[in-house]
């Protein structure tokens, strides 16, 4: 009877690190987010939302023509169109006010007043590449893209990805000509939208680095699979400890995008697999507030004077985001004498609202959060400008 002795330890069923996660989750963002709480709950537990990002360097001829079929639209594009149609329409209002005054030398007011507003529409409105397109189908519609297929050259016509992943690029505004770092590159969605704008084509340049090699190879194939070879070339892809970014080329990027690992809430919440909340990566997902500030602090160092750095995740966590920026900020200042101002993008969530369900209570930057009718996100970005 005693010959097989039990070994409770080994047998004993053990919590699934999914479990963990949304325990950790219902105990600190129910307080975060209050009553906003149960509905992106519900949200990160069911079928993520993607969008199409057009790639530019494929054949689009027929990709546009479908994805309009499918009733798939350009968010981008049409948040600023109404941008600019609401802009004229408060300008011809308020000149309409204005009429009732009479004229001034020669000239009415409603054309002063016209003229005005349509050379002072938002500079923001300016800030975004027209080179970037994103397709998403509306809210409430749950349908899949289908998988893209290869053009003549064999690239793919685009790139699907949680259309909130854009944002971040998108508050970066680069240029063409910027020289631009991104700082945590892989798996390459961003680092692909990155070279959306035609940085690489018109005399720009591109920084690619991750400290995963595994991570790295999964950006390689991305850029072989979307990249024509005279562009993917010109890209400089490494394996970098990013902490130590500065010791390698400092103070010398334009723009800089610090996508950091986070607790990932979307994946710890719905997948077992390389979940941080498993009981062996306590310790990993305790530091990872610290290794975030040092990241973010190695993006401020390797930016010039006057350039942008982007700050990002994909948790609603104020210990990985707000906190980690406000630290930043204090550390530039107080060890390296290097001013940093934290810019303002709530012009992002009146752009974007019939896309994304915006958190309207973050101290610094933005937070996108799930929602059942726009299931994107967790999506959280910061805009710092070294001084």
């Amino acid at each position: 009877r005693h010959r097989h002795k039990e070994k409770w330890a080994t047998t004993a069923p053990r919590i699934p690190s999914t479990r963990l996660a949304l325990h950790h989750f219902d105990s600190s963002y129910s307080l975060h987010l209050g009553e906003l709480w149960p509905s992106v709950r519900a949200g990160l537990l069911c079928e993520q939302k993607y969008g199409a990002l057009l790639n530019n360097f494929a054949a689009l001829d027929h990709v546009t023509q479908e994805l309009e079929l499918l009733n798939a639209t350009d968010f981008v594009s049409e948040a600023l169109q109404k941008a600019q149609q609401s802009q004229w329409g408060a300008a011809a209002k308020e000149a309409v006010r204005g009429s009732q005054e009479g004229c001034v030398q020669g000239r009415t007011v409603i054309q002063d007043e016209t003229m005005t507003r349509a050379e002072t529409l938002p500079s923001f409105l300016a800030s975004f590449s027209p080179k970037i397109k994103c397709y998403t189908f509306p809210r409430g519609d749950i349908t899949r893209f289908h998988p893209a297929r290869p053009d003549i050259l064999g690239l793919l016509g685009y790139y699907l990805m949680d259309a909130a992943s854009l944002l971040p690029v998108l508050a970066l505004n680069v240029q063409q000509d910027d020289l631009v770092l991104d700082l945590c590159a892989a798996p390459g969605g961003k680092t692909l939208a990155l070279l959306q704008t035609g940085l690489c084509v018109n005399g720009g340049h591109l920084a690619a680095n991750d400290v995963s090699i595994s991570r790295t190879k999964r950006l390689h194939q991305i850029l072989h699979n979307y990249v024509p070879k005279e562009v993917r070339e010109t890209v400089s892809v490494t394996s970098y400890d990013g902490r130590d970014w500065q010791d390698v080329e400092g103070g010398t990027f334009h723009k800089v995008l610090v996508d950091v690992p986070c607790t990932t809430d979307r994946h710890s919440a719905m997948e077992a697999d390389n979940n941080i909340f498993h009981k062996r990566r306590t310790k990993e997902r305790q530091m990872l507030p610290m290794l975030q500030l040092q990241l973010l602090m190695a993006g401020i160092l390797a930016t010039k004077p006057g350039g942008d750095v982007v700050y990002s995740t994909c948790s609603l966590s104020p210990l990985q985001n707000e906190c980690v920026v406000e630290r930043a900020v204090e550390i530039a200042a107080t060890q390296f004498n290097i001013s940093v101002h934290v810019e303002d993008l709530s012009h992002f969530r009146t752009l974007f609202q019939d896309t994304f369900s915006f958190f309207s209570d973050c101290r610094l930057g933005e937070l996108v959060l799930p929602h059942l009718t726009a299931n994107f996100g967790p999506m959280y970005f910061c805009k710092l400008r070294r001084m």
